[in-house]
C-alpha cells in the first residue's frame, strides 16, 4: 500500500503532536483534526476541527485520504460519561466513515491498558486475550474489535497499536515505565511503519521502545519492520536510586497504576 495521504484526528495531543512534527514532509498530506485548536497550518497541512461524534464531519474529513491515524477520545481513565462518546461512539464512526469513503487503512490508538490485568511476571504478545484494567482499558478492547470487524467484513487493513507510556518530556520517570516506556521517534517510526507496510490484513502491535525491561513481545509482527531505537535503561538507576515503590496492586499486572483505581476484588483470584 502506497499512503500518500492521511488524516491524524485528535492531532491536538501529546501524540498526535509528535506524530504531527515527525511526519511533516514524508507525505504530500497531512490532515489533521481535533476539537481542541491546532494553530496554524504549515505547507502540506489541512486542519479540521469536529467532534468524533459528528460522522457527517468524520467523513467530510476522510474524501481522498489512504490511512487514518485514529488517536482522537479521551486518553486517560474517566467517567463512563466521558468515555462512551468519545471512545465508544466516537471510535465506531471513525470507522464507518473510513467504509464509507472508501479508505484503505486505519492505525488505532489502542493501549497496554486493553490486557492491563494480565500479570506482569508473564511475556505478553498479541495473541493474549484482552484483560481491560479500566473504563478506558474497556474502550480500547471495543475499538480492537471494531477494527477486527472492519477487517473482516468490509476488508479494511487495520492496525492496533497498544501503546505503553508516552510522556512528555521524553523520558521515563517512574519503575514501571521502565517496561512501558516509548520514545517520541520510536511511536513516529512504528506509525510511519504501519502506513507504509504494503499489506496486512489485521495487526496488534506493542507500542513501546527497545527497553531491556519490556514485557511485550512483538515477534508475531516482525514483517513490519519496526526496529525502536531507544532503551529506557538509560533512565534506570536514577530512577531506581530514588527508592519510589509501586503500590502492591499496580505492581502485580502489566497496567500498573489503573488497576489499583476504586478496585474492590481481591488479586488472589487474577490468575
Amino acid at each position: 500500500m502506497q499512503a500518500r495521504r492521511i488524516l491524524i484526528t485528535g492531532a491536538a495531543g501529546q501524540i498526535g503532536a509528535a506524530l504531527r512534527r515527525g511526519l511533516k514532509g514524508v507525505y504530500p498530506l497531512l490532515r489533521l483534526a481535533d476539537l481542541a485548536p491546532l494553530g496554524d497550518a504549515d505547507a502540506g497541512e489541512e486542519l479540521c476541527r469536529y467532534d468524533l461524534r459528528d460522522i457527517e464531519a468524520l467523513e467530510k474529513s476522510m474524501v481522498g485520504i489512504d490511512c487514518v491515524v485514529h488517536l482522537g477520545g479521551v486518553s486517560v481513565e474517566d467517567s463512563w460519561e466521558k468515555v462512551l462518546p468519545a471512545n465508544i461512539e466516537g471510535c465506531y464512526n471513525v470507522f464507518e466513515a473510513a467504509r464509507r469513503q472508501g479508505v484503505k487503512r486505519v492505525v488505532f490508538a489502542s493501549s497496554n491498558h486493553a490486557i492491563g490485568f494480565h500479570r506482569r511476571e508473564r511475556f505478553i504478545d498479541d495473541t493474549v486475550v484482552p484483560r481491560p484494567d479500566s473504563r478506558y482499558g474497556i474502550s480500547k478492547v471495543f475499538g480492537e474489535a471494531v477494527g477486527r470487524m472492519y477487517a473482516d467484513k468490509h476488508g479494511l487493513s487495520v492496525a492496533c497499536l497498544r501503546i505503553g507510556t508516552f510522556r512528555h518530556p521524553d523520558r521515563p520517570d517512574e519503575v514501571r515505565q521502565l517496561n512501558s516506556w516509548i520514545s517520541h521517534r520510536d511511536m513516529v517510526q512504528l506509525t510511519r511503519r504501519c502506513i507504509d507496510h504494503p499489506d496486512y490484513h489485521f495487526i496488534v502491535v506493542y507500542g513501546v521502545s527497545n527497553n531491556l525491561r519490556s514485557r511485550w513481545d512483538n515477534s508475531n509482527v516482525k514483517f513490519l519492520g519496526y526496529r525502536p531505537e531507544d532503551d529506557s535503561e538509560v533512565y534506570a538507576a536514577e530512577i531506581l536510586a530514588r527508592g519510589v515503590k509501586e503500590n502492591e496492586i499496580a505492581a502485580q499486572f502489566h497496567g500498573g497504576f489503573y488497576c489499583p483505581i476504586e478496585f474492590s476484588g481481591d488479586t488472589g483470584r487474577i490468575d
